[in-house]
């Protein structure tokens, strides 16, 4: 639940209530220095679990899938291991025979003579594939959007594509979103070569349209009236349960909502960056950027090399422990992930993209194929390296969602199976 800090015990004093004070922050003061401790909340977490493999077999099944023969031998797939995001000591083929529901398995001989695994999409995967590709072509329009909303962002409407990319997943992009979404549309966009030799995506034309964040277009419905024509609009809050929040946070907090809110469209230059204006500019590019996301959330090295394309001060990803009303990070998968709270209602999406469904429907077919195999649905031959039991491995703790856990855990390893690429007998 999103509260939108007007608490009775403060009464008129409440974040959204009056303006008179805010203001004198504006080129005057400084950062306020104020502390907010980290606090873990189990049900932003358990969205976070899980995603790195998820995000894994999403993208083999779209590398599969644009092949002429629709498989691949395990040494093809393995080039794109970088892409994956997976542990770097984890074999590529031990990650893929654990979802053995969207994978099919057979053996060839290379040039050499020696049997080789290969891989392709299951019949229900294929299907599901093409239910994908069939959602992306009907919301095409929406997804050009939001490409040409994070270009707009940027101070010269550039990114270089390699920041792209790491964002594409959070997007909802297609994997092959280079020829199957910009090179349909030169009128919109142009590669362009950096100074630093990469290239660059370029926007060719701003859309004021398309300039309104998601602040200001909520702001008619969730605001007051006085805000909105001040301009001083307040971000929707919320705390994890038990969250603690002392006296003088809390007036901070009070007299920040109230501070003028900078348009993540507009020209900041004029902010002084040392002051609570600025940095309330910053909270709501990374707002604007969180809904720009499909599933409101992504990884904070994600947004890390976007300092100089944001126009941002330095340290400014600091903004995220200062508010951890607004971004939950969630410390799973061995990374930190930075999540929107408003956009939750505990683990549930408040509105689901269409892309995030066939996601949903690929974690399932994943769990499945899990389960199959610690219940010995999924037998080797005689010959091949005995399985151990994965009836433990399902996502992590999403199986034990009330176990006790210490916020020093780890997270449990779901790649156990498989210590080598054995070669298995043609079952074909």
């Amino acid at each position: 639940m999103v509260w939108w800090l007007v608490f009775g015990r403060f009464g008129s004093s409440g974040f959204l209530c009056g303006r008179q004070g805010g203001f004198s922050y504006q080129q005057k003061y400084g950062l306020v220095n104020v502390k907010l401790k980290w606090a873990k909340d189990k049900a932003l977490d358990a969205v976070v679990a899980g995603e790195r493999e998820l995000r894994a077999a999403c993208i083999l099944v779209s590398i599969i899938s644009s092949n002429t023969n629709g498989c691949l031998p395990v040494y093809h797939l393995s080039r794109h291991q970088g892409q994956l995001g997976l542990p770097h000591d984890l074999k590529l083929s031990t990650f893929i025979r654990r979802y053995p529901t969207i994978f099919h398995e057979f053996h060839d001989l290379d040039s050499g003579g020696t049997l080789v695994p290969w891989f392709r999409l299951t019949p229900g995967a294929l299907n599901l594939h093409q239910e994908e590709l069939t959602i992306l072509q009907k919301i095409q329009m929406d997804l050009l959007n939001r490409l040409r909303k994070l270009l707009m962002l940027t101070r010269y409407r550039i990114l270089p594509l390699q920041t792209i990319d790491q964002l594409k997943w959070d997007l909802g992009l297609p994997y092959d979103y280079h020829h199957s979404l910009i090179s349909h549309h030169p009128e919109l966009f142009s590669l362009v070569c950096l100074p630093d030799d990469r290239v660059g995506l370029k926007l060719l034309k701003w859309d004021e349209c398309l300039a309104v964040s998601k602040l200001q277009k909520n702001s008619t419905s969730q605001q007051k009236e006085e805000d909105v024509r001040n301009g001083s609009l307040a971000f929707p809050i919320s705390f994890t349960r038990g969250f603690g929040l002392k006296r003088k946070c809390m007036e901070w907090l009070e007299e920040w909502q109230r501070l003028p809110y900078t348009s993540p469209y507009s020209d900041a230059s004029h902010l002084d960056p040392r002051t609570d204006v600025s940095e309330k500019r910053i909270v709501g590019v990374f707002h604007e950027l969180l809904h720009l996301t499909i599933q409101k959330k992504t990884e904070r090295k994600n947004v890390s090399n976007l300092r100089k394309p944001l126009a941002l001060p330095q340290k400014f990803t600091k903004v995220f422990e200062r508010h951890p009303g607004i971004f939950y990070i969630s410390k799973k998968s061995d990374t930190q992930t930075v999540v929107l709270r408003e956009a939750y209602d505990r683990q549930q999406l408040l509105y689901k993209h269409p892309i995030v469904e066939i996601r949903e429907k690929f974690s399932s077919m994943m769990k499945k194929g899990l389960l199959d195999r610690s219940r010995g649905l999924y037998k080797k031959s005689a010959d091949a390296v005995p399985e151990e039991d994965s009836s433990k491995d399902v996502y992590g703790d999403e199986l034990s969602d009330n176990s006790p856990t210490s916020e020093g855990e780890s997270d449990y390893n779901i790649f156990s199976e498989f210590d080598s690429d054995e070669t298995i007998h043609n079952r074909c």
